[in-house]
């Protein structure tokens, strides 16, 4: 406290207590693409493309193609023609995905082109720099389906905890076997990623036709639009999938019964549109309680929000004060959480419990600087299975 020397009224600035803790960004996607260096782009507004004296090419009227191997914040879709290109036969996987983004809610989104098919055979290296953006919180290649592939995407999103990996499944225009549609197999990591088949039929401006693309910007786009109408906690399930005409595969229920516990999101046609008709990441059997994409997303989500809006509490004294502000802080995040609907309970007391003292800061723990909080909440998981049962009874 200051010292007064004079009498008069004095203002102080106090800092509260408690810091609001604000929920981080659920809905940024990271796409990675070929787009080759000689990829055709399209002209400036107002220029024509020719010199002055009408018959030579003039570069600079140009857009000029994105370096290969840094990601570039995308916006919209003009952003991307103009870094990238348009759909054409050189790019078309790529933007046909940052297209369906778009077009299904997306709004931001970080891409990084390739020059050749090949630097994606194993994209560890490609993958290494949109680590780098923690912005990004799903992540997709485009038209990747092979175990190598897969691998390194659920690798790299394990790793960091903050994103999930949006999976292409085997294209083809003929059912395939739950190995060939999730090479990658079942592992604890798979919950960061979740697997989606078959592909899509969309229009390509080139040939004028349908022509099938891989699902997983469509999907990506998805979840941004579930995310802001509903909540990260609602399973990006059940929703139409916008310029989709068609799937390249029908499936049916019970082909479905195959598919759907081996972690498999079915695309199906379902009177008319077509529809993400599964909500399960890759995850194997024991570790079931990250069965649903919604749950994955939900524990990033809280995870990035309590380690952003709790960076105040380093160097500060760790004393029971400070415990009971960390509580205070913590708890009336989690209070909103809960009346938005995203935690399970009728109270908040058994939708969430957040515990720092000198159970979780014994001395041997203050002794190394260290400050543990523990917090337990029960998300909502998605109805997945919706079951009526319908008695006849004798009427009088």
């Amino acid at each position: 406290m200051p010292n007064y020397f004079t009498p008069g009224v004095y203002l102080e600035e106090v800092q509260p207590t408690a810091r609001p803790i604000a929920g981080v960004g659920t809905s940024t996607a990271g796409f990675i693409g070929v787009v080759p260096n000689d990829i055709a782009m399209p002209l400036r507004p107002g220029r024509t493309g020719k010199k002055s004296d009408g018959t030579t090419d003039e570069p600079a009227d140009y857009y000029q193609v994105a370096p290969a191997g840094v990601s570039q914040l995308i916006t919209n879709w003009e952003m991307f023609r103009q870094n990238f290109g348009d759909i054409r036969a050189g790019n078309s996987v790529l933007a046909q995905a940052v297209y369906g983004f778009f077009d299904n809610g997306g709004t931001r989104c970080w891409v990084q082109r390739v020059a050749a098919a090949t630097a994606l055979t194993n994209p560890a290296a490609a993958l290494a720099e949109q680590e780098t953006i923690d912005e990004i919180s799903v992540m997709a290649i485009p038209g990747a389906v092979t175990k190598v592939q897969h691998g390194a995407l659920i690798a790299s999103c394990a790793k960091l905890k903050d994103r999930v990996a949006v999976l292409d499944g085997a294209s083809g225009d003929k059912l395939a076997a739950p190995l060939v549609i999730a090479p990658a197999g079942r592992t604890e990591d798979g919950s960061y990623a979740a697997v989606y088949y078959p592909w899509i039929q969309v229009f390509d401006p080139v040939s004028q036709a349908p022509v099938a693309v891989p699902p997983s910007g469509h999907i990506a786009g998805i979840y941004a639009r579930s995310d802001a109408s509903r909540g990260v906690f609602k399973a990006p399930a059940n929703e139409q999938i916008r310029g989709a005409l068609d799937v390249s595969v029908r499936v049916s229920s019970a082909q479905q019964d195959g598919l759907n516990p081996e972690g498999v999101n079915v695309l199906r046609v379902m009177n008319g549109p077509v529809r993400v008709w599964g909500a399960r990441t890759s995850a194997d059997e024991a570790h079931a309680e990250v069965r649903y994409v919604s749950t994955r997303r939900y524990l990033n989500f809280l995870r990035e929000s309590v380690l952003q809006g709790t960076q105040w509490v380093v160097f500060e004294p760790n004393t029971p004060a400070l415990w009971q502000r960390i509580i205070r802080n913590v708890s009336d995040f989690l209070l909103g959480q809960w009346r938005d609907g995203a935690l399970f309970g009728t109270t908040p007391a058994k939708a969430f419990y957040v515990r720092c003292d000198d159970t979780t800061n014994p001395a041997d723990v203050r002794e190394l600087g260290h400050v543990v909080t523990e917090v337990g909440v029960a998300i909502v998981k998605p109805a997945e299975f919706v079951i009526f049962r319908v008695q006849q009874t004798t009427g009088g």
